[in-house]
């Protein structure tokens, strides 16, 4: 591994038969950052994060995990990093401590070494007083600490959390994203995947989007917003008492519109180019029978960058369609409890 590095990966691809899920990509990651990995249902984000853990076999290229060949070398790799799964990978009849333990037993950590991380971790994330309840009286915020602890067992130097916070509750929320930043104070690479924006940007020191199994972006949330600016981008919200299907379509076939996506059932956010790209927009409204409430533009945000760069809106990742061989996560062995 070269200079700071954390990850090298150089012409990583992988195929499912004809379909290639990830095309030729190569980034590095920096030793001690929070890396954001973005990218539309489908772009290739899960199938590279998977071969990253291990979890699937490159079809070709290489890469370096914590220095380690992650082909060659994919014990070491497993034994230095830690995977936060969208799957929580818990035994809800067992308690906090129990579920630690028996990790802790599969990576051959030491009695007292699991005892002292279990005491640790848990103060880490206020759940000593949790310590011996069975994780099924668990709240889903409560059990969502337990599973960051449990990839927080090994002490390892690289964490993947795959959406996190998916699902959580805003007062939840804030306090992973808290933690995750107190794993990265820690000295922790942390390797973040979210459909949240707010939550890259806030997060990430540098963000990389993927789509169509490409990199097709890469640097801190700062410069991607220059990628807007710099195109003569300009974003616009309207908000439409009566937006319909065809008008949507109509505002698409737009050859001014680059981009543009639907919050809610009165809302559009629009990327345009042009100087008239304003006017022919509000004309198209109106001529589709549109009655608009507001209209305004605004500064370019991460959420426009994606937009501009992949023409795709971001959707929860639990709605995903992929087939189920790009899909599975890992599973906690089968254990039996008496």
């Amino acid at each position: 591994m070269t200079g700071n590095n954390a990850i090298e990966v150089k012409g990583l691809t992988k195929k499912f038969g004809d379909f290639t899920a990830v095309d030729n990509i190569s980034f590095n990651v920096n030793e001690r950052e929070i890396f954001g990995f973005l990218g539309p249902n489908g772009a290739g984000k899960s199938t590279t994060i998977r071969m990253l853990c291990t979890l699937a076999r490159p079809t070709s290229g290489d890469a370096l995990v914590n220095g380690y060949d992650l082909v060659k070398e994919a014990v070491k790799v497993r034994e230095s990093i830690g995977l936060v799964s969208e799957k929580m990978i818990m035994y809800e009849q067992l308690t906090a401590a129990e579920n630690l333990r028996f990790f802790g037993n599969l990576y051959a950590m030491p009695k007292q070494k699991i005892e002292a991380r279990i005491d640790e971790l848990l103060k880490l994330v206020n759940m000593t007083e949790w310590k011996n309840t069975q994780i099924k009286k668990y709240s889903t915020g409560m059990r969502q600490r337990i599973n960051v602890v449990r990839a927080l067992l090994t002490e390892p130097k690289i964490i993947f959390m795959d959406e996190p916070t998916l699902g959580l509750d805003p007062q939840t929320t804030l306090s992973i994203r808290e933690l995750i930043r107190d794993i990265n104070r820690n000295g922790t690479t942390v390797i973040l995947t979210t459909h949240a924006m707010v939550e890259a940007e806030a997060l990430s020191n540098r963000i990389a989007i993927i789509d169509h199994g490409k990199i097709i972006a890469l640097d801190t949330p700062h410069e991607l917003k220059k990628l807007v600016k710099g195109n003569d981008l300009t974003m616009f919200n309207a908000r439409i008492s009566n937006l319909t299907p065809v008008m949507i379509e109509k505002i698409k076939a737009l050859d001014c519109v680059a981009a543009i996506a639907q919050p809610d059932a009165y809302d559009l956010k629009i990327s345009a180019r042009g100087s008239d790209g304003l006017d022919r927009i509000i004309d198209t409204i109106r001529a589709n029978g549109g009655n608009i409430a507001a209209f305004n533009t605004t500064e370019p945000t991460l959420e426009d960058v994606f937009l501009s760069v992949t023409g795709k809106e971001m959707r929860d990742q639990a709605n995903e369609k992929a087939t189920a061989r790009h899909r599975h996560g890992p599973r906690a062995p089968k254990a039996r409890v008496r």
